[in-house]
């Protein structure tokens, strides 16, 4: 080479070392390239990185095929009904259920054309996709207002006809879907919901839809612009019985877990996912119309992954981290909600309310990740009405999981709770205690596991003299404590609770009303 040549200096910072002391052991390199033994060592530790982060990023998914699942083990199947008339207890196990409202549930297969639903009046509900990603409201906060619409649900694949109008067009990017609905008791009286699911039952219609029919004008066939059919048969679908029906619909935690991942990206086409987190599942062997078969060395080590994976997500899952920016109120408050930081699609906290309408948040252009496994690894379905700012529309939610001063709850010891007078719902507040583990409702003796404002199915809490509820967490109810002012834990359990707050009112949202953290007793 030529004296005279000028060559570009190397900075250290471009290079590898021969030698790298890292968390997963030595890593060594023959200028730059990796030994044999380091290559295998980092091949295992990226399969277990992608491991963890495929757990932790397919929750949503996993966890509402394994609620499908759990509905099929039960003998209902796709485009059934479960209905809670008596309203859910804890004998089934669902994460984070309410003990409140009379659910009514069901899941529907859109690959063989759309299909038509009819919607019950009074309700708050949600259609969602098979990877818990909303497709639309209905009810109170959806486009029929409350008063009950009809909803036109269209699957990736179709590609026929669609109506001029006459209905809410909705599209789904997988072909299952899921129909949630809760409805109000507490405007019947005595909070009997033997009326409101007898509204249910008369209202709900689901039937396949007719090209042609109604919503397509005769004018567009005489035109060439559409097709002529006869109407399409509203038919009621086949309701089963909830209310004491021992189900079990939450997620594995183990390896499980991505077995059902698997079953889910089979079960809907490729194009449902996005491709970023379809190649995270596609590097462990989880790809669509391909066998997800792995070897000893790969199970052991997604075997360890999915340990870690639950670990990190029952970590996040329970508001566990301050610095997430969870907690709802400044200080050291438990009080929490994870979908307040990314809003129901887990990018920009939810808009505010303002005098002058709405102000958005600057578009960061990121998911925040951690909210989105904190919400399906704690809770069900998702819909903007579950973290609008707007007063008198929707419920709101605050968990808390530990006390006053910070430890987790000790389902053997008694604490109390005050809620301040004027509690901000203008429907009905409550508060629902959980199995730490199970996510769902506490199983003790007593079967609904709450208490509130409502009449039923528990009595109504009693206030002060001041006008505020206490409520009080114990194995055995306190001595001149009422029976509605008290939730039963197990003494061999922890537990947390979830105080809601249906159709919320402005104290809530501007925190001059606040909960007083839970304070151990004894």
């Amino acid at each position: 080479m030529s004296a005279d040549v000028t060559m570009t200096p190397v900075p250290a910072a471009i290079t590898t070392p021969s030698r790298v002391e890292a968390g997963i052991g030595t890593l060594e390199f023959t200028d730059g390239y990796p030994t044999r033994t380091t290559a295998e060592n980092l091949r295992d530790h990226l399969d277990y990185l992608h491991g963890v982060e495929a757990f932790m990023n397919s929750i949503q998914g996993v966890s509402l095929f394994a609620i499908r699942k759990g509905f099929q083990d039960a003998g209902i199947a796709d485009g059934d009904v479960l209905i809670f008339s008596g309203l859910m207890d804890s004998r089934s196990l669902f994460l984070t259920a309410n003990a409140d409202t009379v659910y009514f549930w069901s899941f529907h297969d859109l690959s063989q054309g759309p299909l038509v639903v009819e919607t019950p009046a009074e309700t708050l509900g949600v259609f969602d996709d098979m990877w818990f990603r909303w497709i639309s409201d209905f009810g109170l906060p959806g486009a029929d207002r409350g008063q009950g619409g009809t909803y036109l649900l269209v699957g990736p694949g179709y590609d026929g006809p669609l109506p001029e109008g006459g209905f809410y067009v909705r599209h789904s990017r997988t072909n299952h879907v899921t129909l949630v609905g809760r409805a109000f008791i507490n405007e019947n009286p005595g909070d009997d919901p033997g009326p409101t699911v007898d509204r249910i039952k008369e209202q709900l219609k689901v039937y396949p839809y007719v090209p042609g029919g109604v919503g397509s004008s005769i004018g567009a066939f005489l035109t060439g612009k559409g097709r002529l059919g006869q109407p399409g048969s509203p038919q009621s679908p086949r309701f089963v019985e909830g209310t004491g029906l021992a189900m079990q619909t939450v997620p594995p935690n183990d390896f499980g877990h991505y077995e059902l991942l698997d079953a889910l990206v089979q079960l809907e086409p490729a194009e449902a996912l996005d491709t970023e987190l379809a190649g995270q599942y596609a590097a462990l062997g989880i790809v669509k119309d391909e066998k997800f078969a792995p070897d000893k060395r790969l199970r052991a080590i997604l075997d360890e992954a999915v340990a870690v994976g639950n670990a990190a997500s029952r970590t996040v899952g329970m508001g566990a981290h301050p610095a997430e920016g969870f907690r709802y109120y400044e200080g050291d408050s438990a009080w929490w909600n994870m979908l307040f930081v990314g809003g129901f699609e887990f990018t920009n906290p939810p808009p505010m309310i303002t005098a002058d309408g709405i102000e958005s948040f600057p578009n960061k252009g990121a998911r925040r990740l951690h909210s989105r496994t904190s919400m399906f690894y704690t809770a069900t379905v998702i819909t903007p009405a579950m973290c609008m700012r707007l007063p008198g529309v929707g419920s709101q939610y605050l968990i808390a999981n530990v006390d006053a001063t910070g430890e987790a709850f000790d389902g053997a010891k008694t604490y109390r709770l005050r809620l301040p007078k004027d509690i901000p719902a203008a429907r009905f507040w409550s508060l629902t205690l959980y199995d730490n583990q199970t996510r769902s409702m506490l199983q003790t003796e007593q079967l609904y596991p709450r208490a509130g404002s409502q009449e039923y199915p528990s009595p109504a809490a009693e206030a002060e003299a001041d006008g505020s509820s206490v409520v009080y967490f114990s194995p055995t109810r306190p001595d001149d404590v009422e029976p509605g002012n008290w939730i039963q834990t197990d003494p061999a359990k922890g537990w947390f609770t979830v105080l809601r707050l249906y159709s919320p009112l402005q104290p809530f949202f501007d925190k001059t009303w606040r909960p007083s953290e839970i304070e151990l007793v004894s």
